[in-house]
């Protein structure tokens, strides 16, 4: 049995064969302003990274899954957990679905899937989501899952020229 499969999705380890869908992913400056990202990625460090993709998340306190569509096995988006702290029992969590593929269910069919595995598998206590306040369908997505916005940083991103707020989203698990 697959423990990340759900509806519409399966959420699966990364493949050498994800590596053109990675390149476009991360060289795609559209989602850059979301992940902190500033410069290219070549595709030799991707392929390394994929390479080195298997190590332990206790390891490297990270963690990246492709979001693969069911009906077509098509890499549709990704979705991780950084900043993995097993002493605290927390982690974040970002998800990215490509523009074709949202507005379809396939980010919350993700997240009922990786939330579960988090709490279950990895014994985490708590996760949480940097959202900026324009991504009106991240917060409507985590809110949907009973993530709690907690708090704001004010001026935290320089986005565009201009000096960006971002909150933070919270789900404890109970």
């Amino acid at each position: 049995m697959i423990i990340l499969h759900g509806k519409k999705v399966r959420l699966r380890a990364l493949e050498p064969e994800d590596l053109d869908f990675l390149y476009t992913t991360e060289n795609d400056t559209n989602f850059w302003k979301v992940s902190n990202t500033q410069v290219p990625f070549s595709k030799f460090l991707l392929k390394q990274y994929i390479e080195n993709s298997s190590q332990d998340i206790y390891e490297v306190k990270q963690l990246r899954l492709i979001i693969e569509e069911i009906k077509n096995n098509k890499a549709i988006g990704t979705i991780d957990l950084f900043d993995f702290n097993p002493q605290h029992h927390r982690a974040g969590i970002g998800i990215l679905v490509h523009k074709k593929y949202q507005k379809n269910g396939f980010a919350s069919d993700a997240l009922s899937i990786f939330i579960p595995y988090c709490f279950k598998v990895l014994n985490l206590h708590q996760i949480f989501a940097n959202i900026i306040p324009d991504n009106k369908q991240s917060i409507a997505l985590f809110s949907g899952f009973n993530f709690k916005k907690i708090g704001e940083k004010k001026d935290w991103l320089f986005i565009d020229g201009a000096f960006n707020d971002e909150f933070i989203f919270q789900l404890i698990n109970e």
